[in-house]
């Protein structure tokens, strides 16, 4: 079991951003939503971006693209519907919240995500202040996070060399891929994923893989992999931190 305790500190990190009007702020949203999580996920070639609402009994996701959107809800336990979990009135306002969320994030695109990427890579290399460039004078926002620090771990000191890829299947597994010699590794020998329930990584190592050969026992591998998986996968890094605060800030949730 990787040793959670072997942590870097954690560190605070501010980011002047040129967010807008922010339309969602100026409404309020019923006690029931009071604990509301965000998340934004943008699709490229598709120009589509996808915007989860999680509250403590239920999800409603949203699609946006060409000015079009879509939505569709999750009750706990079950898979996607058209029933909203929550009464018609309070339901239509989280809809006009979040929509108007999602409308105002797509009007950033993709200037937002570029500019929380440097600030991301300025926070890597040490600096705790990152100011967006603007054409013109406007209003700005400052937003301030907390960076949770990673976990402390070794380079890979097995044989050949590795890379970590998403594989299909459920809990967000990776597939640890491993190769002799100095090309692109290709052979999966071993494969993470979250425990759903304890919130942890869990890892097994694949049958039939020549140990010697890797250079490192399977259980050694299977730790260093949790170390990855924690850093990766779990632990949230600068840029996705820094995100879900704009997002936060967009819907009026965040402590200003």
């Amino acid at each position: 079991m990787t040793d959670l305790s072997l942590r870097l500190p954690n560190r605070r990190l501010r980011a002047v951003l040129n967010l807008g009007p922010k339309n969602a702020a100026k409404l309020t949203l019923p006690e029931r939503f009071a604990a509301v999580d965000l998340f934004v996920d943008w699709d490229d070639a598709d120009e589509l971006n996808t915007l989860i609402v999680t509250v403590d009994d239920g999800q409603v996701h949203f699609e946006l693209h060409d000015g079009q959107i879509e939505h569709h809800y999750h009750h706990l336990g079950g898979g996607d519907t058209t029933v909203s979990p929550w009464p018609a009135d309070e339901t239509e306002l989280l809809l006009t919240w979040a929509g108007q969320i999602g409308a105002d994030f797509q009007l950033l695109m993709p200037r937002i995500l570029d500019d929380i990427a440097e600030a991301a890579a300025w926070h890597d290399e040490g600096y705790d202040l990152y100011v967006c460039e603007v054409e013109e004078p406007t209003q700005l926002d400052l937003i301030e996070v907390e960076v949770e620090g990673e976990l402390m771990t070794l380079p890979w000191l097995g044989a050949g060399t590795v890379t970590h890829e998403h594989i299909e299947g459920e809990d967000h597994p990776i597939a640890l891929l491993w190769t002799p010699l100095t090309a692109e590794p290709d052979q999966p020998i071993a494969e993470a994923w979250l425990d759903s329930v304890t919130e942890l990584p869990r890892t097994k190592a694949l049958p039939g893989i020549d140990w010697t050969a890797v250079g490192m026992p399977a259980d050694e591998v299977l730790s260093w992999l949790e170390g990855i998986y924690l850093n990766h996968h779990v632990i949230p890094d600068a840029e996705g931190t820094l995100l879900t605060a704009v997002l936060a800030r967009l819907g009026g949730i965040d402590a200003v």
